[in-house]
């Protein structure tokens, strides 16, 4: 027996220190290098500048030991499958990958839905695209990835050029140095594994979508170059545009330039210590962006050798009391919460067919408004927005019970916050920055969502504050008090009267304290359905028990005096590994208004009569 538990000892002290062996490799080959690897930077309005596309088909390893982090022999070979290595003759040993040979995978793309193995996968996949490339004398190249879910690392022609961590949010790699003129390639090391300390930490209620999911291209600068502007309409004097623009490498004194030829408004700034050049200047006969009329105007910024012509609208938000004012203008949010789920193929959304059918359904339903949950959406999402005149929420990916009270994790919050404010902050359509969603109660989770406000408002003085908040229920009356309601401009409610709570006529009794004189939207609520279910309104997942719902819940809201919006619960039917029910969930939330395939359930009719009658909220 002693025998035994020695070799017992032996073999668990052996199996560790091979795994801190594998352990300090891996470090040793993904850890950023501060001298040598650049820290990936934000690009406003990076899909603006001509780019080479690398979208396409990529060869692809799935590696679930990420043992292609090293290989175990040739010494040639020991950095592993970002070398690309290609097996010579006479090599004394085998090569054990080879792009070359490897299956293919769509970019963009989730993995998860191209191939039937891959539905439920997570751990790393590798990544690999050849491309030609001819960069001109005295410019930087950055490799620019619109999204990687969720922790990425990215080699050119086996240098290491950035890591990413972070799945909905765009960034852009230096690869000046590892680029060269002709042939080149590429590659990526995936992984959409969870962890505990992610943002979003261990569970969520939609698939984890792996992969390169959003475009990838290569975007060309000169080497002092614009990285990031925000322009938009002064607060405080119509007919004024305000803002800055921030050039990279630029000296003080400098110019930059912005012109807005259709406004006859044109203003040159000098670049500052920091980088920036503030402009203020009017302009003439301006036309502000609303829903009913979603104006865009060319703006054209020069700074040095660069350029970017963009378009943009014009408009204020703010509040009054328990009022939201667009324009100076009461507004009531008509709208609905979507996924960037892709309508009939299913999988992550990312194409101007897939934004446009989506928000197409919302204009069809009556919105003036969209809540996209619950992370930042692609940037041809909030450019279909700007042009069909529908009002946003966008939401930083701070999902029930985070690791509140651990600062690297709050660190992983503030950089998904800042690249979604610096990447998305010239979209007109986009009015409430979201902080978190169904949050729990206690000290930490303030104080750390009060930090995210913070910063959000350090960012963005211009646009509005909000979260999605949990009730709490005493008898029949709902109470929203939750302390971090006094961070927000606008108080976000959930809440399922009739599904998770209670039956449908539930509602019918319900009153509402809230604490807060303050805009109040109803940012969830609704119930499942599998759409051609039918039945009576008492049966469950049937199209006539969610109608029923929603004709109980409809009345209830009005009542809400501070009442200023609404986005159900939600748009479209999405796959989720939390919704297993067979025969009628199928791995898929059936909240939608509409199914996966498109079909419109019979409550898509309920919400879109009180939406084009305006029988719910205040007349605007």
């Amino acid at each position: 027996m002693t025998a035994f538990v020695a070799r017992h000892v032996l073999n668990k002290v052996t199996s560790v220190l091979h795994f801190f062996v594998f352990l300090l490799m891996a470090v040793a080959i993904l850890a950023p290098c501060a001298l040598a690897v650049p820290v990936p930077i934000v690009l406003t309005g990076a899909d603006r500048r001509p780019a080479t596309s690398l979208n396409g088909e990529w060869a692809s390893i799935v590696d679930p030991y990420f043992s292609g982090l090293f290989s175990f022999h040739h010494e040639e070979k020991k950095n592993g499958y970002f070398m690309n290595y290609k097996a010579k003759p006479g090599d004394p040993f085998p090569t054990e990958y080879d792009f070359s040979k490897a299956p293919k995978l769509k970019v963009p793309g989730d993995w998860n839905t191209q191939r039937d193995s891959l539905m439920f996968y997570e751990g790393p996949i590798w990544y690999e695209k050849d491309f030609t490339y001819d960069p001109k004398p005295h410019t930087k190249v950055f490799l620019h990835i619109g999204a990687a879910n969720y922790h990425s690392w990215f080699w050119v022609n086996g240098q290491k050029v950035c890591e990413h961590e972070g799945g909905f949010t765009a960034f852009n790699c230096d690869v000046t140095e590892a680029i060269h003129a002709g042939g080149n390639f590429v590659v990526a090391a995936v992984d959409n594994t969870r962890h505990e300390d992610n943002v979003p930490t261990l569970e969520t209620d939609w698939w984890n979508y792996g992969g390169l999911t959003r475009e990838v291209s290569l975007i060309q600068v000169p080497e002092t170059f614009i990285d990031q502007y925000d322009l938009h309409l002064s607060g405080k004097e119509a007919g004024s545009i305000e803002g800055w623009v921030h050039v990279i490498g630029g000296q003080p004194g400098e110019k930059v330039d912005v012109e807005i030829a259709d406004l006859r408004g044109k203003a040159t700034a000098d670049i500052g210590a920091d980088g920036r050049a503030a402009f203020h200047f009017n302009v003439q006969g301006l036309e502000r962006w609303t829903p009913e009329s979603p104006k865009l105007y060319k703006v054209a910024i020069h700074a040095g050798g660069d350029s970017i012509n963009e378009l943009m609208g014009f408009r204020t938000i703010e509040t009054r009391g328990s009022e939201i004012l667009l324009n100076g203008k009461p507004i009531f949010l008509r709208g609905i919460s979507i996924h960037a789920e892709a309508p009939y193929r299913t999988g992550r959304a990312y194409s101007d067919k897939d934004a446009e059918t989506l928000l197409g359904w919302a204009k069809e339903l009556g919105c003036n408004y969209v809540r996209l949950a619950h992370y930042p959406h692609d940037e041809t999402m909030l450019r279909a927005a700007d042009r069909m005149g529908l009002l946003v929420w966008s939401e930083n990916p701070v999902y029930w019970a985070l690791q509140f009270d651990n600062p690297k994790v709050l660190a992983k919050a503030e950089q998904q916050l800042d690249e979604e404010i610096n990447t998305s902050r010239n979209h007109a359509a986009i009015i409430l920055w979201s902080m978190a969603n169904e949050t729990p109660n206690n000290t930490a989770r303030t104080q750390f969502i009060e930090t995210l406000a913070i910063r959000a408002r350090s960012l963005d003085p211009t646009r509005l504050i909000t979260a999605a908040l949990l009730v709490r229920a005493k008898g029949d009356t709902k109470i929203v008090d939750d302390p971090l309601g006094k961070a927000l401009d606008v108080i976000g409610i959930n809440e399922y009267i009739g599904w998770y709570e209670g039956h449908p006529e539930s509602a019918d009794t319900t009153q509402w304290q809230i604490d807060y004189e303050k805009p109040v939207i109803v940012s969830e609520f609704g119930a499942g359905a599998k759409a051609g279910l039918h039945g009576g309104e008492n049966e469950r997942w049937t199209e006539e028990y969610q109608a029923d719902v929603f004709r109980h819940q409809l009345p209830m809201l009005n009542k809400i005096a501070q009442l200023r919006g609404m986005s159900p619960w939600c748009l479209m039917d999405f796959r989720s590994p939390n919704r297993p029910l067979t025969g009628i969930q199928d791995e898929f939330n059936r909240k939608g208004l509409i199914s996966d395939q498109g079909q419109k359930k019979a409550v898509f009719y309920v919400l879109q009569k009180a939406y084009k009658e305006k029988t719910i909220g205040k007349a605007d």
